[in-house]
């Protein structure tokens, strides 16, 4: 059976492909059928577990929201999605605590990390994928660039290609310049100030 179309690149985007994902997670109803029809309802774009409490849901369900997966954590954030405040409770409460300590400021409710991320990946009033300049040294491990057209994420002194296949190609992280960041800056800050992304295990071989 073709893969249907409900993973999620690093860029955001929904397509089909046959990776698998090391968790789901949704920005709303944006099906119809089974058919992609939105790019995204809300600014809410959370990252949830695969199995929480037992509870079971058909996919492509009518006025429920569209479960989408992500390769690992890293992919998720890239893509603009936090931890859930529900199934993922412990997460959620360290990405908290760690914009906090990352960004300065108080503790932010979910209302108001929503804002800030859906500001930071969507151009305003358009479905386009906003990036962001800034310098290599600044970088986290887990966090993605736009390299020649791909994907890659930083992990050390390197940076790994993600493909439709999973992690590819290594090369040298660059020590001076500027990376075109996929990841938006708000979860740079939050990994910068040590919050434990999921990466998979690939990358880090």
């Amino acid at each position: 059976m073709a893969p249907a179309r409900n993973r999620v690149t690093p860029m955001g985007d929904v397509e089909a492909f046959p990776l698998r994902g090391a968790w789901t997670g949704n920005r709303g109803i944006i099906h119809s059928g089974r058919q992609i029809t939105r790019f995204h309802a809300s600014d809410l774009w959370i990252t949830c577990a695969l199995e929480f409490r037992g509870r079971r849901h058909e996919q492509w369900q009518p006025h429920h929201y569209t479960f989408l997966y992500f390769h690992d954590e890293a992919v998720s954030f890239a893509a603009g999605h936090r931890p859930c405040a529900e199934c993922r409770r412990g997460s959620y409460t360290r990405y908290r605590a760690a914009w906090a300590e990352g960004l300065g400021g108080e503790v932010p409710s979910a209302a108001a990390m929503n804002r800030r991320l859906h500001a930071e990946r969507i151009v305003r009033g358009t479905h386009r994928r906003r990036t962001h300049a800034t310098p290599w040294a600044d970088l986290p491990d887990g966090t993605f660039v736009r390299l020649d057209g791909s994907a890659a994420l930083v992990v050390g002194a390197q940076l790994i290609e993600w493909t439709r296949e999973g992690y590819r190609a290594r090369r040298a992280r660059p020590t001076r310049g500027t990376a075109d960041v996929i990841t938006p800056p708000s979860t740079v800050g939050v990994l910068r100030a040590g919050y434990p992304v999921q990466i998979d295990d690939s990358a880090r071989g």
